[in-house]
């Protein structure tokens, strides 16, 4: 299946960092930014969280909750977070079952290799669980910015 802007977002409920639990279902009436990023504490994925770790006020102003997603354990989840000073819920997706629901588990190169991960991608979701905007293979310079401009305008 694959998922496109219209789409109903799959629900979903996984462990967080803290030892908590998130249902995509249980945040109807909000909007939501759900981030898929590789891994944790890496240069990338730490300048990704930070950012929206800086906007949090501002989508929260906008009626929207941010999720971090990786198949990172809940424990690195909780360094990480600690660490970077994040304010939003990391997921851990450990099985892998969310990305593949979302398609970011996806075949990749790098050095002339080729192995499976996940294609850093964002999802919009509206109050009503509907995906209204994608953005596959995120570049992170410049990404926050762009997101948040969709979450006002939705």
């Amino acid at each position: 299946m694959t998922l496109e802007v219209g789409s109903p977002a799959p629900d979903f409920t996984l462990p967080t960092d803290g030892n908590g639990e998130l249902s995509l279902s249980s945040l109807r009436g909000k909007k939501v930014v759900l981030y898929f990023y590789p891994k944790d504490s890496t240069p990338g994925c730490t300048t990704q969280a930070k950012g929206f770790r800086d906007e949090r006020a501002a989508f929260e102003a906008e009626n929207c909750v941010i999720i971090g997603a990786s198949k990172d354990t809940v424990k690195r989840h909780d360094n990480f977070k600690t660490k970077q000073d994040l304010n939003f819920p990391l997921v851990s997706d450990a099985e892998s079952d969310l990305c593949e629901t979302y398609g970011v588990w996806q075949e990749k190169k790098m050095y002339g290799k080729t192995f499976m991960g996940i294609v850093r991608t964002t999802f919009l979701i509206d109050e009503n669980g509907i995906i209204k905007k994608i953005w596959p293979k995120v570049k992170v310079k410049d990404h926050i910015a762009e997101v948040l401009e969709a979450v006002k305008t939705l």
